[in-house]
């Protein structure tokens, strides 16, 4: 007899998952319930209980750390799971090897999100903040990761921009389809990209202290006429290779629209593509207000 994993619930969530490894080792990780690795994951313990013995043997490659290094073991070395919630497992006949597929990411992007006059009033608190805008880095403080300026602090527009979101919030989980959830916090910050500016393909919950970010979102904003080129935003669709959830070849395009915001999954791979602003004057950058929606942890 052979064994397939049926995993309960079907509605997508997030998943506490403790893997418990060969010697008394431990290690936590954040996954989707249907997240393939996950249903890997699962299958190897139940092949395993089950003694079976075309049970297949693997390399696990799960990436941590925001996607910058690998957790990598083999199935042998995996003792047990904890999941939170909890996960059941039903066992039925004819397994069948878990499809690499490609996973089609969504977004959703609102025109005139902001009124004319809020607009307006928004440009000119920029310009005359220019002083006041630090250079942007990444935990690897590697400078050829990404390259931008930012505003951390903005009361004025920050808390314009997240009570619209709050209030938007039904629609946008009703758009992008997907199960709604409480919210505990809406980050904002302000960056403004200029002249040889990027930032390169990462996700924006990949880590511990990330891992309750749902929505990330993308208001663009810049003076008219436009100055500059590029810095379109690419949300990457994502696919399983050896046991490692990666991003796929293919991707969504986002123009950087005047005056709309850009809503997605979190824990979709997404880049910003190098901008060319010929003048380099802070008042012509391709300028945004982004950041993240968070859930409440259970």
């Amino acid at each position: 007899m052979s064994i397939q994993t049926d995993l309960q619930p079907l509605e997508s969530q997030d998943v506490k998952v403790q893997l418990l490894l060969v010697g008394g080792h431990q290690y936590t990780l954040y996954l989707k319930s249907d997240a393939p690795i996950l249903n890997s994951l699962i299958t190897t313990i139940v092949t395993r209980a089950a003694k079976q013995e075309s049970a297949s043997h693997c390399v696990f490659q799960i990436p941590i750390n925001e996607g910058r290094s690998a957790l990598c073991f083999s199935s042998e070395q995996l003792v047990g799971l904890v999941t939170e919630p909890p996960i059941w497992v039903q066992q039925v006949e004819n397994i069948q090897p878990v499809a690499t597929n490609i996973l089609n990411s969504h977004y959703i992007q609102i025109d005139n999100f902001l009124s004319s006059e809020e607009h307006e009033r928004l440009i000119k608190y920029v310009l005359a903040k220019e002083s006041a805008f630090t250079p942007t880095n990444t935990s690897t403080n590697d400078k050829n990761y990404r390259r931008s300026m930012v505003l951390y602090s903005f009361p004025e527009f920050s808390e314009l921009i997240v009570n619209k979101i709050q209030k938007m919030f039904p629609d946008i989980i009703s758009k992008l389809d997907i199960p709604s959830f409480n919210i505990s916090q809406i980050e904002s910050q302000l960056t403004a990209h200029n002249d040889g500016n990027f930032y390169k393909i990462h996700n924006d919950n990949g880590s511990k202290e990330t891992a309750t970010r749902e929505l990330t979102y993308v208001y663009y904003f810049y003076r008219e006429p436009k100055k500059f080129s590029g810095g379109e935003l690419l949300i990457y669709d994502s696919k399983v290779e050896n046991n490692f959830y990666v991003s796929a070849e293919s991707f969504k395009t986002v123009e950087p629209r005047n005056n709309s915001i850009v809503f997605f999954l979190s824990r979709y791979m997404h880049e910003v593509l190098r901008v060319n602003c010929p003048s380099k004057s802070f008042a012509d950058s391709r300028f945004t207000i982004n950041g993240w929606v968070r859930r409440t942890e259970v």
